[in-house]
């Protein structure tokens, strides 16, 4: 059973930056592929990124591409999500989650975080 903690979240201004950490415990992390999702208020939890396990080639969607950076550090358990030219249709809670596919669906990922808000004021 893994668990994750997601932190980092918090308000901002467009056009800045935050870094999104996840804390894993209670497994093996780098057996994972770790994923951050984004959950807009009134829309579904949509896909941001996954890495691989060993950290090679992250995958991006559409809405993170150009602006995120996902990297982890296998020896500290710990995911983190870069993101900068921050825009207010970035709002949203987001979570990192744990799983054993490169799949950019909620349904491929076993293991979730709470959830870090994120605010960004136009």
């Amino acid at each position: 059973q893994v668990q994750l903690v997601e932190s980092g979240g918090g308000l901002v201004q467009a056009g800045g930056s935050l870094r999104l950490s996840c804390a894993a415990s209670g497994g093996t992390f780098s057996t994972y592929t770790m994923a951050w999702f984004r959950q807009r208020p009134g829309t579904e939890r949509e896909f941001v990124g996954f890495i691989w396990r060993d950290g090679v080639a992250p995958l991006y969607s559409d809405i993170a591409k150009g602006r995120f950076t996902i990297s982890r550090d296998n020896a500290k358990n710990t995911v983190y999500l870069q993101m900068n030219s921050l825009k207010s249709e970035d709002t949203a809670v987001y979570y990192c989650a744990a799983g054993n596919t490169g799949m950019p669906y909620v349904s491929s990922y076993d293991y979730w975080g709470q959830g870090t808000q994120v605010t960004v004021s136009s």
